[in-house]
């Protein structure tokens, strides 16, 4: 019998297999598919994740050689540039590179890990039992695991299967146009700034609003350029085309914008969508069915959190999965993934609601941003915003564990991205004398002169336990890591 069936093979259920095999469990990948999809969706990544994947080794398979992850100086919130150059503790991230890019390096390092992904293998049924689910797939045989996680995006067909609901509010009011463009480089400033002749610039990277849209240009580097327009009001039919881009950027800015096809390599972008959904699943587990990512949770994607979110799942599901499968989780730890990160997914909702309506048009919305650009001036409402959009503002209730770090995500330390990479437990010991007893196989301890505290770090790198004696250590232990 398999121990764990993930059906989709995206970023989430690919990264949700690499933690698995990490913590010494094999799952298998069901794929719908047959192929990966050429499908231009996500441009990057945003948030707490970029450094995630470097404790696992994995961003300098994306990034420059040689590099590590800087925080980024500068940002946008509800079309509002948010400047964080000069926050001493900037903790928001960014990482620019397409989600099919990302999808093949997680294909990758599932395979070295050895997971097994099995394409063109579509789920329509689950049956569970009292120790195992029994998932029907359609024109192939039936197959066993212990466990199934629907990581099948926000129309997961698990999620339903398994009675899960998935109340929230659609609306569908907007159309958003977005195509990859061509440009006569005479229009383009030194800072990538596209020059609109009657309007102005628009700068790269920003959400521009004016009183009647809101248009978003973005020169990725050896890439085409792509151009997005969001209206309000303004239905289409047929299919969509450069020249419905054009009208609609007409629209927005009041001036023709002087744009053609890509010249590039595909695959290009060439999309028209409308309204948007915000949901959030009534559970994340029924049963020995969990969902992960889009299936659990879904939002507008204004300053993309939506890989940050759902890759942050499948690493706080990973090792608490694991131990479930491998008897050595305590009652209730896979509970927690749920207690744990449903909150996070209605924060996340939150903030692309609230920055949703400032993007929207309106004498009443100009006043609001008027009031709200007041308040940006001021460096903690940045450092604040900074945290929600990264995530970094996260803090899990550890049980009878306290001290200022606890719960928190573990601090860039002196080593720690290369200790981080087993996905194992770390008890970062600064005295070389606590004791981690009968948990000693389940944890690696590691003598780390210069720190003030000692730490003990979960595998998803949230702080369990800090101190300076082991006071309270083996109950964090037991909490977190039972013995076997």
């Amino acid at each position: 019998m398999i121990e764990v069936i993930i059906a989709g093979a995206g970023p989430n259920g690919l990264m949700l297999a690499c933690e698995l095999a990490l913590a010494g469990v094999r799952p298998v990948v069901l794929e719908r598919l047959t192929e990966p999809t050429d499908t231009q969706r996500a441009n990057g990544l945003v948030g707490q994740v970029v450094p995630l994947l470097d404790r696992r080794g994995l961003y300098e398979r994306l990034a420059a050689s040689g590099t590590a992850p800087e925080p980024a100086p500068r940002f946008v919130f509800g079309a509002f540039p948010l400047e964080l150059s000069d926050l001493p503790d900037n903790p928001l991230y960014t990482l620019m590179v397409p989600q099919r890019r990302i999808e093949s390096m997680l294909a990758e390092r599932a395979a070295e890990l050895g997971v097994e992904v099995r394409r063109g293998h579509e789920v329509t049924g689950l049956t569970q039992g009292e120790k195992s689910v029994t998932v029907e797939l359609r024109e192939q045989a039936p197959v066993e695991a212990e466990f199934v996680v629907g990581a099948d995006g926000g129309r997961s067909v698990v999620r339903k299967l398994a009675g899960i609901g998935f109340p929230g509010v659609t609306t569908d009011d907007s159309v958003s146009r977005s195509a990859h463009v061509s440009v006569d480089p005479e229009l383009i400033g030194a800072d990538g700034s596209l020059h609109v002749p009657g309007f102005g610039a628009i700068p790269p990277f920003r959400h521009l609003r004016t009183d009647h849209g809101l248009i978003t240009w973005a020169p990725f580097p050896g890439r085409d350029p792509a151009l997005s327009v969001v209206e309000w009001g303004q239905p289409a039919e047929g299919e969509a085309s450069l020249d419905e881009l054009r009208a609609s950027a007409r629209r927005v800015l009041g001036a023709d914008i002087t744009v053609g096809p890509p010249t590039g390599p595909g695959p290009h972008l060439m999309r028209r969508l409308f309204g948007g959904n915000t949901r959030i699943a009534e559970r994340y587990r029924e049963g020995r069915v969990l969902l992960l990512g889009d299936a659990a949770h879904v939002h507008s994607a204004i300053g993309g959190p939506g890989l940050n979110l759902g890759l942050q799942d499948a690493v706080n599901l990973g090792w608490k999965l694991a131990a479930e499968v491998r008897g050595h989780a305590g009652e209730g730890l896979l509970d927690t993934y749920e207690t744990e990160r449903h909150p996070v997914a209605r924060r996340v909702a939150m903030h692309t609601q609230a920055q949703s309506l400032l993007t929207r048009p309106g004498g009443d919305v100009t006043a609001l941003r008027e009031l709200f650009g007041e308040l940006l001036d001021q460096p903690t409402v940045r450092r604040h915003l900074a945290g929600l959009l990264s995530g970094a503002d996260i803090t899990y209730a550890m049980g009878p564990a306290t001290g200022p770090l606890v719960g928190r995500w573990a601090p860039d330390l002196p080593g720690l991205r290369e200790l981080t990479r087993t996905a194992r437990p770390l008890l970062l010991d600064p005295t070389g004398t606590l004791d981690p007893g009968p948990w000693s196989p389940h944890v690696d301890t590691v003598r780390m002169p210069g720190l003030d505290t000692a730490l003990l770090l979960r595998p998803d790198c949230y702080i369990a336990w800090q101190g300076t004696t082991d006071d309270g250590l083996h109950e964090a232990l037991a909490t977190w890591f039972r013995a076997a």
